[in-house]
C-alpha cells in the first residue's frame, strides 16, 4: 500500500493515498470501504480515513448503498456515455485553442506521451495497462491544459477523474479496451500541424470510437453471453 508521510497533512495524504489506491483499481469497484481495514493498511486512525471517504464522496468515487454501506462507485453504460458527452463538449474547444496557444515545451512533451504508448503496443499485464491509463491521462489532460482556458480545465479534470475509475473497470476486464497509440498519434500531427479543423475532427472521431469500445466492454461485463472486443 502507499505509505503515509507523517511530515506533510495527514489529512490529505490519506484522502491522495486513498484516492489513489481507488483509481488505480486496489479497490474495485463495488467493492465495500471498511474503515478499519483501510486505517490498518495505512497505518493511520480511523479520523483521517473517515475525513478521505467523506471527501471522496462528494468527488463520487465512494457511494452509499440502500443499508448505509460504502462502497468503491461502479460506472454504468449510461455513466459511460455521458461521460464520453462531456469529454466531446469540452475537449473540442480544448483543442482548438490548443492548436493555438501550445508552447514548444508542450509539444515536445505531447509527442513523448505517444511515444510511450507506442512502446507499449501490446498491453498484457495490468501493469502495463495502468501505464497506459496514465498516459492517456496525461496526454488528454496536456491538451486542455494547453489551451489556457483554466475553467475549461478544471471541469475536465472532473471528468476525467470518473473516466479514470470507468478505465479501470473496463481494462480490468480487457486491456485492449485502451486503443490510443495510433489516435494519439493522429491528434499529435494535427496540433503539431497548428491545423484547428483537423484537430478537432480527429479528437472527436478518437473520442467516439473510445465510447464506442469502453460501451462494448461494459455491455460484456455485464452480459457475459455478449463477446467484448
Amino acid at each position: 500500500m502507499i505509505a503515509i508521510e507523517k511530515n506533510q497533512s495527514l489529512r490529505q495524504q490519506v484522502y491522495q493515498a486513498l484516492r489513489q489506491i481507488i483509481l488505480k483499481g486496489d479497490l474495485a469497484s463495488g467493492e465495500r470501504i471498511v474503515e478499519t481495514t483501510l486505517a490498518k493498511q495505512l497505518q493511520v486512525s480511523r479520523t483521517p480515513i473517515r475525513e478521505a471517504i467523506g471527501q471522496l464522496q462528494q468527488e463520487k468515487l465512494i457511494v452509499a448503498n440502500s443499508t448505509g454501506g460504502l462502497r468503491v462507485t461502479t460506472l454504468s453504460v449510461q455513466d459511460a456515455v455521458q461521460l464520453y458527452d462531456c469529454r466531446l463538449a469540452l475537449e473540442q474547444p480544448a483543442i482548438v485553442s490548443a492548436c493555438e496557444q501550445i508552447s514548444p515545451k508542450q509539444l515536445k512533451q505531447l509527442e513523448k506521451y505517444v511515444l510511450l504508448a507506442e512502446k507499449l503496443a501490446h498491453p498484457s499485464s495490468k501493469s502495463d495497462s495502468l501505464k497506459l491509463l496514465e498516459i492517456d491521462y496525461q496526454f488528454h489532460h496536456l491538451i486542455a491544459e494547453s489551451s489556457g482556458n483554466k475553467w475549461l480545465l478544471t471541469l475536465l479534470e472532473q471528468v476525467f477523474d470518473q473516466m479514470s475509475l470507468l478505465r479501470v473497470q473496463t481494462t480490468k476486464h480487457n486491456p485492449q479496451v485502451l486503443e490510443i497509440r495510433l489516435e494519439h498519434r493522429q491528434v499529435y500531427n494535427a496540433i503539431a500541424e497548428k491545423n484547428s479543423d483537423l484537430a478537432q475532427a480527429t479528437i472527436k472521431e478518437h473520442l467516439i470510437a473510445s465510447k464506442a469500445r469502453v460501451v462494448r466492454e461494459l455491455e460484456a461485463i455485464n452480459n457475459p453471453e455478449i463477446t467484448s472486443i
